[in-house]
Formats: C-alpha cells, sequence, structure tokens
C-alpha cells in the first residue's frame, strides 16, 4: 500500500509537467516534486507506526492499527492527488477559510478538480488496502465497502484538515522582488522572503504530518463505526 501511495504520487507529479498552470503554481512550492527525507517521513510515517503497533501490541489492535493505517495513507495520498491535479484546472481555487480566490499552489486553496481527484486517490489507496487485507485478516478478508469507506472518509478527512492548516497556521511568505507568494523563506530568485501569514515553525511538511495524524483518527473511528 505504501508502494501504492508512493508510485502513484511520484507519477502525477510528472503529468502535464510543462503545463503553463502547472508550472506557475510550482514557484510557490518550497520543495520540488523528488521526495526528501521529512517528505517521506510526513506522508508515511503515520501509517508506518500504525503497521508497526499492529504487528507488537497484541491481535486485538490489529483492526484498530489497520484503520489508522488505510486512513493515514489515504489522507496523503488524497492531498498529493488533490495537489497534483488541482493545480491544472482551469478556474482558480479558493481559500478553503473564505472563499476568497487565491494564486494556484497555495496552500489553503481548494478547486473542484482537486477535490474530486482527491476523492479518487483516497478510493485508490482503500482498493490497494482491500487487495493485501488477506495478509492482515487471514481467512477473513474484510467487506470491500467498508475498507473503501475507511479511505474515503479517512483521506478526505486528513485532506481537508491539511487544506485548513494551510490556510491558517502554515507559514506563508512574499517575495518583494518577484511580487509573488510562495512557501520558501528564499524565494527561487535568490530574494530572501517576508512572513506573510502563520507561523513560521509550521512548514509544509509538518502541515502533511498532521493531517496524516488526521486521517488516523478518522480512520479509527470510520472502521470502529
Amino acid at each position: 500500500v505504501l508502494v501504492a501511495f508512493f508510485v502513484s504520487s511520484s507519477a502525477l507529479s510528472h503529468v502535464k509537467r510543462d503545463d503553463v498552470l502547472k508550472r506557475r503554481a510550482e514557484e510557490t512550492f518550497e520543495k520540488g516534486g523528488r521526495r526528501d527525507a521529512a517528505q517521506v517521513l510526513a506522508n508515511g510515517g503515520v501509517a508506518a507506526l500504525a503497521a508497526l503497533l499492529a504487528a507488537f501490541a497484541g491481535a486485538f489492535m490489529v483492526p484498530v492499527m489497520f484503520g489508522a493505517f488505510v486512513g493515514a495513507l489515504a489522507a496523503a495520498t488524497a492531498d498529493t492527488w488533490a495537489t497534483e491535479i488541482g493545480v491544472l484546472s482551469k478556474r482558480p481555487p479558493r481559500l478553503i477559510t473564505t472563499g476568497k480566490q487565491v494564486v494556484a499552489g497555495i496552500s489553503g486553496g481548494v478547486t473542484w478538480l482537486g477535490s474530486l481527484a482527491g476523492m479518487a486517490g483516497a478510493l485508490f489507496i482503500g482498493l490497494a488496502a482491500y487487495v493485501v487485507s488477506g495478509l492482515v485478516f487471514p481467512g477473513a478478508s474484510p467487506n470491500p465497502l467498508a475498507v473503501l469507506f475507511v479511505a474515503l472518509v479517512g483521506g478526505m478527512g486528513g485532506s481537508l484538515f491539511d487544506s485548513l492548516l494551510g490556510a491558517t497556521a502554515q507559514a506563508a511568505y512574499w517575495c518583494p522582488r518577484c511580487e509573488k507568494p510562495t512557501e520558501s523563506r528564499v524565494h527561487r530568485c535568490g530574494t530572501p522572503t517576508e512572513l506573510a501569514r502563520g507561523w513560521p515553525i509550521i512548514n509544509n511538511d509538518l502541515v502533511n504530518l498532521f493531517a496524516t495524524v488526521m486521517g488516523a483518527i478518522v480512520g479509527i473511528a470510520a472502521w470502529l463505526i
């Protein structure tokens, strides 16, 4: 399931790589499409922890940690797919908190295209999780609709929480030279940027981590319903 997330997300980063809308959006990102250790930990760390707890905490914890695992990875996938596809929307994104139009790529901005892509990503993880669920529950594979439900609500819950944090707490900067918004303390032009909103300590990686935690919590609740 981890492989399904990383391979699909990496592949989507190359979709219409030279599209004008995507190139403009990428100018605001703190990091490019190539993942570093912090990004891998932020997106897959919670799911990996859930898997370890399921392995060592006893059989009674397996169903709970399965919900956490699916929810966390679905949240990471939904957010990534929403970002990679959403920036291609012909309609400008709107800030999730106010509905105000913002520049594509700005954290907290949402589009219908991105939201639908996020749902598709969450369901994709749900499908992958169901395919391997027989290894988790030998001889008693869960209802596929139940797994898809956990992935969908966990994924969208985490993704929406990501957008909410991106619009409020995440640090957003302004390049005085280029007069453009960015997530970086130093813009791609080499100019130090000015804090426009949010807290400097909260960057995109930390927001992604919080989103996967939320996805895990919602995933557990959905699995236990």
